[in-house]
């Protein structure tokens, strides 16, 4: 597998607050007004990027603003791109679909740290009790065992889900509610995140071949 050259990048002058990549603004269609291209360019630096270590072994995914600031560090380099671009004050750029560390992370083999963001990731932004899929802002935190019987805010014990069935639960379980957990609520492993890299990687086959488990 070839190696290509890490992309650098020099911002003479004026910068922006988000570190000197912006949108390029003639991605913008014809005829839009300027807020649906603002909206659209910053869907864009949202978008999921496959992240490999040196070894091209996948280890995590960001954004691609995340994956510019590593790339323009000289810290990463682009294995795989879009056809889109964003640009500087002086250059384009394209938008990376894979990029590879330089050097080797070491990845310990334990869970990620517990937060609301890892809990919406591993549970997918899908409410555990109806299964609907919503935006991270419409959905919030269940304790299953609550917290006033001795819940603890743990993996096991935390999951995804939206207003209206956390108000229906309330302060009782899943069965004195009438509801049912989806899966049984587990730690945020590496082969959790693993397994969120292929589902993921089904919308963009450029990942393909580096998902290789």
């Amino acid at each position: 597998m070839s190696v290509k050259r890490p992309i650098r990048a020099e911002f003479p002058g004026r910068k922006s607050p988000a570190g000197a990549v912006v949108p390029a603004a003639g991605g913008a269609e014809a005829g839009k007004s300027p807020k649906s291209g603002g909206l659209r360019r910053a869907s864009l630096m949202q978008e999921p990027v496959l992240v490999l270590n040196a070894t091209f072994e996948p280890i995590n995914v960001t954004a691609v603003r995340r994956a510019l600031v590593l790339l323009l560090k000289g810290v990463a380099q682009a294995e795989e791109l879009h056809a889109s671009e964003v640009h500087s004050s002086v250059r384009n750029h394209r938008v990376p679909s894979v990029i590879r560390l330089l050097a080797y992370r070491h990845i310990p083999q334990q869970s990620r740290a517990l937060s609301r963001k890892n809990i919406l990731l591993r549970d997918r932004n899908t409410c555990q009790f109806c299964g609907a899929i919503f935006p991270s802002s419409e959905l919030t935190l269940d304790h299953v065992m609550p917290r006033s019987r001795g819940g603890r805010s743990s993996w096991e014990n935390l999951v995804a889900c939206c207003y209206r069935c956390n108000n229906r639960k309330g302060d009782r379980t899943p069965e004195e509610a009438g509801l049912k957990l989806a899966r049984r609520p587990r730690p945020f492993t590496l082969h959790t995140s693993r397994q969120l890299m292929s589902l993921i990687g089904h919308r963009d086959e450029r990942w393909l071949k580096y998902l290789f488990y």
